[in-house]
């Protein structure tokens, strides 16, 4: 496996924070997007290093091990424990316990596949191969707020492959979901890496979200604020009618039970939607109007 300069992939310096790291892989991220240059190799090509290049810069634990490994990053933790484990063995080799000596015939096998020693036994010769689980992929997929309202079906393209998914319905902005097996290919018959996907959430509506539950402001006349009387109100679902109560105040609250947003992987629960009145004062009032409030005024 060649050295692949993931810092030179994303045009930063290896001071880069994860600032200029996530800025970085943003805007190459839109200029080489498959969807951007269909039917250009070239482009696909750049798209799958700079995800890659993503992945392990992003995330500080395998940033650290990438300094310090390189190529070999993923293998961090077993190489550093088989090297402490051949020092171990080298001091052992030079002593002499009932007159034997340990000798480098006493290194673990699983040190020989990594560094590539081999065990002798008279003639015969044998290699022990160490699997290793495949590299972890991390990826955003951008969606707006009514397309997640009811269950979405995508097609994903990471690292040049496409994954068929279904988004339930109601999921969370920035909320990060785990499909197996979909990261990269396992060592030597190791199990396949993961991937881990980053749902960034656009709101197009004029609904609020916080959680499973909607939020709303809905003006109201003064006249109704004060009589009381039905209205029509835009929900997510629809319109629904509403009896407004005589001389609700400005700033009432309203839920509705059950017409919120949807609760994720609870199929048919939702959550609620909270209407909050704002009474509004009317203006350019004719002289009769005015004739009455001063009436009105006087009664009170």
């Amino acid at each position: 496996m060649n050295f692949i300069d993931y810092y030179k992939i994303l045009g930063i310096d290896k001071n880069a924070s994860e600032s200029d790291i996530k800025k970085a892989y943003r805007k190459l991220a839109r200029k080489y997007h498959p969807d951007l240059n269909p039917n250009d190799k070239e482009a696909e090509k750049n798209f799958k290093n700079i995800n890659e290049a993503n992945e392990v810069l992003s995330n500080p634990e395998h940033r650290k091990k990438y300094d310090k490994h390189g190529k070999d990053w993923q293998h961090a933790d077993d190489i550093e424990r088989a090297q402490k484990q051949h020092n171990s063995s080298r001091q052992q080799g030079y002593q002499s316990y009932s007159g034997q000596s340990h000798t480098e015939d006493d290194f673990s096998d699983f040190f020989e596949s990594m560094f590539g020693g081999q065990r002798t036994s008279g003639s015969r010769q044998s290699h022990n191969q160490v699997q290793f689980k495949g590299q972890d992929f991390n990826a955003e997929l951008q969606l707006n707020l009514t397309d997640v309202y009811t269950n979405e079906s995508q097609i994903l393209t990471v690292n040049g492959k496409k994954i068929r998914l279904t988004i339930p319905a109601g999921i969370e902005n920035e909320q990060v979901i785990k499909i197996s097996g979909k990261g990269g290919p396992g060592v030597n018959g190791g199990p396949n890496g993961d991937l881990y996907i980053t749902f960034n959430i656009v709101n197009n509506t004029k609904f609020k979200r916080y959680g499973n539950n909607l939020h709303a402001n809905v003006d109201l006349d003064l006249y109704t604020s004060l009589l009381g009387g039905d209205i029509m109100v835009d929900t997510f679902s629809g319109k629904v009618k509403l009896k407004v109560a005589p001389e609700t105040q400005n700033e009432t609250k309203v839920k509705l039970k059950g017409k919120g947003f949807p609760i994720y992987k609870k199929e048919g629960e939702f959550g609620d939607f909270i209407i909050t009145y704002h009474i509004q004062t009317p203006k350019n009032l004719t002289d009769k109007e005015k004739e009455l409030f001063t009436t009105l005024q006087k009664l009170r």
